[in-house]
C-alpha cells in the first residue's frame, strides 16, 4: 500500500507540475510577447494554439494530474495514511478549481475567438482582441496560481508521505 501511494503521490506532483509549468510559461513570456504584436497575428497565433494544444501530452498533464491527486486521496483515506491526506485533498480541490476556471472561461474565450473567424477576413480583429486578451490573461494567471499551490500541497504531502 505504501508503494502505491508514494507512486500516485510522485504521479500528481509530475503531472501538476507540468500543468503548472504551462499556465505559468503563457503568463510570464507567451502572452507578453503577443501583447506586443498586431491585432490579427495575436488571433491567428491563439487560434492556431489551441488548436495545437489538444493533444496527448498536454491530456497526459492535465487530465493526468486531476487523475492522479485523485487516486492519491483515495490511496491516503485508510487509517495508516492520514498524515498525507489533508494536504492531498487541498491539492485535490486547488486543482480541480484550476479545472474549473478552464472550463468556465478560458475554454469559452478560446471557442468565441474560433467562432470569429480567420483574422484576414475580421471587420474589427482589435474588438475580437479585446473580447478575449484581458480576461483571458487574468484567468490564466488564476489558473498557473491554483496549479502553483496544488503543486506545493502536493510538495508537502510527499514529505509527510515519507515519514514514519
Amino acid at each position: 500500500m505504501e508503494s502505491a501511494r508514494t507512486l500516485a503521490l510522485v504521479a500528481a506532483t509530475v503531472t501538476c507540475g507540468l500543468t503548472a509549468g504551462l499556465f505559468y510559461a503563457y503568463a510570464c513570456s507567451v502572452m507578453p510577447a503577443l501583447a506586443r504584436v498586431e491585432d490579427r497575428t495575436f488571433i491567428e497565433v491563439m487560434q492556431r494554439v489551441n488548436v495545437a494544444i489538444l493533444n496527448g501530452w498536454f491530456v497526459l498533464g492535465f487530465v493526468g494530474a486531476l487523475l492522479s491527486t485523485a487516486a492519491a486521496v483515495a490511496l491516503h483515506l485508510p487509517s495508516d495514511g492520514h498524515r498525507a491526506l489533508p494536504a492531498t485533498i487541498a491539492a485535490l480541490v486547488l486543482y480541480a478549481a484550476a479545472i474549473g476556471v478552464t472550463r468556465v472561461v478560458n475554454i469559452p474565450l478560446n471557442d468565441e475567438l474560433e467562432q470569429a473567424g480567420a483574422p484576414q477576413r475580421l471587420a474589427d480583429p482589435a474588438a475580437v482582441r479585446t473580447r478575449f486578451e484581458a480576461r483571458w490573461v487574468r484567468f490564466n494567471v488564476l489558473r498557473a496560481l491554483l496549479c502553483t499551490a496544488a503543486l506545493c500541497c502536493l510538495a508537502w504531502a510527499l514529505v509527510l508521505n515519507g515519514q514514519r
